[in-house]
């Protein structure tokens, strides 16, 4: 009961966090030395492709995604939310597929299915049902939206690999979690800016509604012809481009804790941007430059501030970013420049950018690591219970 009871597993969050933090300090690295020959590809069914595709995706970022979610559902809706054994068993099934999608290829039929989707099929039918469930109540009409990316997920994961489509599966969790980023910046940075600056931004349901609708469209794009995926993808970078004059970005880069998260929402731009030019034009950029201008430049730079302000909030700290958790944030932002902007300018280094780019992870999830996961192992410091 006292281990049940712990307060790990008193919110979503905290196991969660934790456990992207280890994500975000192993896999890139991994995936260094398997890229550079110096580690064997996992044993899977999987090429190693495939695997480092969908442990970025479905390990390291549904880790961050779980966590939150797990987290403001329960707000939304105004509910207790799941803690104790839920949150036991959610994480189990995480390490489990962790396992499974680098051991399991060895393990006898259907073991490796089983554990390399329980995690994604449990945690998704548990949102799924917070949300149905306390629908009269949900304070944002618009997380209709989730009700339709979180199943979208599971058909991403069998497309990425049981579906012979791994280029459809990958494209479909890009635009999974774009959208799912476009709606949590459009969320919190309303409130960030009001407490930073006390700066109202704008929001326009004219404007805010069809950027979520063309986001949703282009979940789809390995379907749609490439002329229309490329109007969608700029008209969709064009509205986002007019929002963003109005948010302010002025004021929200004389903080690095906001203005990394405006990096991560021009960084959207910026790859839809290059997501329609492909579609009409041949370009050659090094390094599969689209996918990892949205991982390393939206995920890889929101996702830690996101852990540090969560982790300290929500249990009771004053949200403060000193200097290790701006050292943090400026290590991902030398990470974007490295892996994306220089092989572009010096192809021929191409090997030692992966290296040092995985060394960036490794040492900015680090710093989060040392310091907030024994905070989420810790009960809030002001006496409340989650």
């Amino acid at each position: 009961m006292r281990f049940i009871n712990h307060p790990l597993w008193l919110v979503g969050f905290r196991p969660f966090f934790a456990l992207a933090c280890l994500a975000g300090m192993s896999l890139p690295v991994a995936w260094a030395l398997i890229f550079s020959g110096l580690m064997p590809a996992p044993a899977a069914t999987f090429t190693a492709v495939q695997w480092h595709a969908h442990e970025m995706f479905f390990g390291f970022g549904w880790a961050v995604l779980g966590g939150f979610l797990l987290t403001s559902t329960k707000n939304w809706v105004n509910i207790r939310g799941y803690h104790g054994p839920a949150l036991m068993l959610l994480a189990g099934t995480w390490i489990l597929e962790r396992i499974g999608m680098s051991f399991g290829g060895n393990w006898p039929a259907p073991l490796p299915a089983i554990a390399n989707n329980l995690f994604l099929g449990s945690i998704v039918a548990m949102l799924l049902w917070t949300l149905i469930r306390h629908r009269a109540r949900d304070s944002y009409r618009d997380n209709v939206f989730f009700l339709v990316l979180l199943p979208a997920f599971l058909v991403a994961k069998y497309l990425m690999l049981y579906g012979n489509n791994f280029p459809a599966g990958y494209s479909m969790a890009i635009g999974l979690f774009r959208l799912a980023l476009l709606v949590m910046l459009e969320r919190t940075l309303t409130g960030f800016m009001k407490a930073a600056f006390q700066a109202n931004i704008l929001r326009q349901p004219k404007l805010d509604m069809p950027i979520k609708l063309l986001g949703l469209l282009l979940v789809v794009e390995f379907a749609v012809p490439r002329p229309l995926t490329a109007a969608i993808a700029f008209a969709l970078a064009i509205l986002l481009g007019i929002r963003f004059v109005f948010w302010k970005p002025q004021l929200a880069c004389k903080r690095i804790d906001i203005g990394i998260m405006y990096v991560g929402y021009l960084a959207i731009v910026g790859q839809l941007l290059i997501e329609a030019l492909g579609h009409v034009w041949q370009f050659v950029w090094i390094g599969s430059l689209s996918v990892h201008l949205f991982t390393f430049g939206a995920m890889g730079t929101v996702i830690p501030a996101m852990i540090i302000r969560i982790s300290k909030g929500h249990t009771g700290r004053k949200v403060v970013f000193d200097r290790l958790d701006k050292l943090a944030l400026y290590i991902m932002l030398a990470a974007l420049v490295v892996r994306v902007v220089v092989p572009q300018i010096y192809p021929a280094g191409y090997l030692l950018w992966i290296q040092l780019s995985a060394a960036c992870w490794l040492a900015c999830f680090g710093i989060l690591g040392w310091r907030y996961i024994p905070i989420l192992f810790q009960a809030r410091l002001d006496g409340k219970e989650h």
